[in-house]
Formats: structure tokens, sequence, C-alpha cells
């Protein structure tokens, strides 16, 4: 028989993925790869590839246990019009969360989002 009290279904306080923190690091991380930026058509798979890993190397540094990271970057070029964007999961409001930041300057645009799921 297996005692349910050995498995831990909830991470400690102390533990949880911290949306203001990922906020920050996201803000941090788009301030220094993009100031000075100017948008080409040809940079920004590259720039959203190498902005992403940046950002769930960071994460993964805060030390939060049994989290899973997906990082979403999204960059385009400031035109004046809008952009919508939109996700939709599947997950625990107890243990899952997510944070999100935008950078723009005179020549681009960049969103970048992070969610930190819980393995139970």
């Amino acid at each position: 028989m297996v005692d349910a009290s050995q498995y831990q279904l909830e991470p400690d306080y102390k533990n949880k993925f911290k949306a203001s923190r990922a906020k920050e690091i996201i803000g941090n991380v788009l301030k220094a790869r993009l100031t000075g930026a100017v948008y080409h058509a040809d940079n920004t798979s590259s720039w959203a590839r190498e902005i992403s890993d940046d950002i769930k190397h960071h994460l993964k540094e805060e030390g939060w246990p049994r989290y899973k990271y997906c990082v979403q970057v999204f960059v385009g070029e400031q035109r004046g019009e809008g952009v919508r964007l939109a996700c939709r999961g599947f997950w625990d409001p107890q243990t899952d969360s997510y944070a999100h930041d935008i950078f723009q300057n005179e020549s681009l645009f960049c969103v970048a989002c992070a969610f930190g799921v819980y393995l139970y």
C-alpha cells in the first residue's frame, strides 16, 4: 500500500512560481537584448529563439523545484498597427502561473510570455 503523505501535490509557498519575479526577469532580458535594436525580418526568428532560451535559463536559476517552463516570444515591426495575442491552456490555478512583459522602441515591439507549470 502506498502512503499518500509521501507525495507532495503542491509546492510550499516559498517554492511557488512567482509571477512578479518572472515578469522582472522577462523585462530585464528584453531590455538587455533589444535596447538599440532595429527591426529586420531576417533577425526576428533568431532573436525570438535566443530571447526565449535566455528567459528560460534565468527562470531555471530561480530554483523553483518541479516546475517546467514554456516561453513564447513574439517580435514584430513597429508600424502603428495593433496586434492581439491570445493563449489558452489547461492547468491548476493553485500551482501554475504565468508572467509577461512588453518591450517597444521606435523600430520594433516584443512580447514575451513565460508559463510555470508544476509537475505533480
